[in-house]
């Protein structure tokens, strides 16, 4: 029924199971599931808590919970969903990852910036780490360094968009204007020096180098193919 997507009938299911036996604790999750996908976020969290009630350390109760709790804007609950499930395993990536986008929500952005560092400890290459770190810190003026951790995450993933247009946000509030035409095209920070560099070289400005570089590339592929 879940993966048909049919919540209501699963709901309904559920309820029958707890009319025989009120404590069957799959009946209980899957309740909570199903409403969650019903958006019935506050109900769906009642149903966490009973589970919860028996076992503090549910791990699929509390990640139904806190997914509830994300989508109500409870963000301190969320904080203390995530300490019940890092007091028993401190390196719970997504735990670590979910704390640091509520303190984000909270404006708490140097504690969240503690918690992505975390994460960067045990995962070097974690997106939501990266990512989430470089707004945390545009957040607090430290527009260089959002940078480089938007940049890290573009070259782990650079199908992503939003990090070249991110990037070249943070270059405008430094008045870089070469820099942020070269982000919003989604060149890296190692390249953009030497296409600033040639067309000093070419007398020209970066908009028409990065043309010719693209237009020479393009040309490349083409003859390839033949």
């Amino acid at each position: 029924m879940f993966e048909a997507g049919k919540f209501e009938d699963m709901r309904n299911y559920c309820i029958k199971l707890l009319e025989k036996n009120p404590n069957d604790l799959m009946a209980l999750q899957n309740s909570a599931l199903s409403l969650l996908n019903l958006e019935k976020f506050t109900e769906a969290i009642s149903y966490c808590d009973k589970v919860l009630e028996e076992n503090n350390f549910d791990i699929y109760a509390l990640t139904i919970k806190i997914h509830a709790l994300e989508n109500l804007k409870k963000y301190q609950e969320i904080l203390d969903c995530c300490e019940t499930i890092l007091s028993r395993n401190k390196d719970d990536v997504w735990a670590l990852n979910t704390s640091g986008l509520a303190l984000n929500q909270l404006s708490r952005f140097r504690e969240a910036i503690e918690f992505y560092d975390k994460t960067l400890r045990i995962d070097e290459k974690n997106l939501t780490a990266l990512m989430n770190k470089a707004i945390s810190l545009g957040f607090l003026g430290d527009y260089q360094n959002a940078i480089k951790y938007y940049d890290n995450a573009q070259m782990i993933d650079p199908s992503i968009k939003e990090l070249a247009i991110a990037k070249s946000r943070e270059f405008a509030k430094l008045g870089l204007e070469d820099e942020v035409f070269l982000a919003a095209q989604g060149v890296l920070i190692k390249d953009m020096e030497k296409i600033k560099s040639d067309a000093k070289k070419n007398k020209c400005s970066v908009f028409h180098q990065f043309c010719q570089l693209e237009f020479e590339e393009h040309e490349a592929k083409r003859k390839s193919i033949k």
